[in-house]
Parts: structure tokens; C-alpha cells; sequence
């Protein structure tokens, strides 16, 4: 199975700017990065009454759309599915050397947190099961920081930090 890493944080705690220079800085060393963008609203990412969304209405188990050059597939999973990685799109990131999941808080797979204090909230590392690193400049609140238990990694350093994901998945 291909290492998944989630990058979580708070609301416009930098998750996706972050993502992308961690996929440029991993793409530059010669690695091949997969991820996975996770909502917790409810999108409906098939448009009503397209053909596509007809063929999974009448009971598809899943759907595959393919354009001139790009292609998307629609499934349906269980919350089950959900927290351990959603089977159906391992086969989509086989030949990834790692997949950066933006989200997913509630994932049993392995986590580091974004946390910047201009969000006005509190880290979720003491609070959230799985996180083994918290990436931030900003100085930590005393009662968070006396209590945590993994690095501190420095938001920045894009090397820094794509060198301990390395090391995570590593140790895996």
C-alpha cells in the first residue's frame, strides 16, 4: 500500500498552500506525489440527470467519465471506508511514492497539522489522535506546547518538513 500522510489543520491554516509546495519540493526530488483533496460537506460531484449520474442512479457500482485527456470515476463508500482510506482509489495511486491527503481529521492514518495562530484557534495536536508533527513559525500557546508530546517542524522550510515526511514514511 502506497504511504498516506494527512495534512490537517484548522480553516486557512496554509493546508493547501502547503501541499502544493510540498508536492513541488517532492516531485523535484525525483518522487511521484498523489493526493486527495477531503470535504467534510457533501458535494455532488456528478451533475443530476447527466448520463453518468443516471448510470450510478440506476445502480452502478462505479462510474468512469472519460474526456480527450483527462478522466474521473464516481463511487459510492462507507463511513468505514472512509476513515481507513477508501479502497476503491488505491489502484489510482499505485505507482505514487506517497499520497498527501488534505483533511480528514477523523482518518486512523498517520497526520501532521498546520497550525498558524492569525486562525484565532487553538492547535488540534494534544486533541487528535494520529498527529505526528505540528508544522507552524508562530509561537505556541504555553498549555499546548507543555503538553505535546511530537516535533515542532518550522513552516518555513519546505525541505525541512518534506524531509520528515520522508522520515515518517520511513519508519512505517
Amino acid at each position: 500500500m502506497v504511504p498516506r500522510i494527512h495534512i490537517v489543520g484548522r480553516k486557512n491554516s496554509g493546508k493547501t498552500t502547503l501541499i502544493v509546495a510540498l508536492i513541488q519540493e517532492l516531485s523535484g526530488r525525483g518522487l511521484r506525489v498523489g493526493t486527495i483533496k477531503h470535504t467534510h460537506h457533501h458535494h455532488e460531484f456528478d451533475a443530476p440527470g447527466k448520463d453518468s449520474f443516471l448510470h450510478r442512479q440506476a445502480g452502478a457500482a462505479v462510474v468512469g467519465l472519460v474526456g480527450p485527456k483527462m478522466a474521473a470515476a464516481f463511487c459510492e463508500y462507507t463511513d468505514e471506508q472512509r476513515l481507513r482510506g477508501i479502497p476503491q482509489l488505491e489502484p489510482l495511486f499505485a505507482d505514487c511514492d506517497l499520497v498527501l491527503v488534505e483533511g480528514n481529521q477523523q482518518s486512523l492514518g498517520t497526520k501532521v497539522e498546520v497550525w498558524r495562530a492569525v486562525t484565532d484557534q487553538p492547535p488540534l495536536v494534544n486533541n487528535l489522535s494520529g498527529v505526528c508533527a505540528l508544522i507552524t513559525d508562530d509561537h505556541l500557546p504555553d498549555e499546548i506546547a507543555s503538553e505535546m508530546t511530537c516535533p515542532v517542524w518550522p513552516r518555513g522550510s519546505v525541505e525541512a518538513i518534506a524531509d520528515g515526511l520522508l522520515e515518517l514514511i520511513s519508519a512505517d
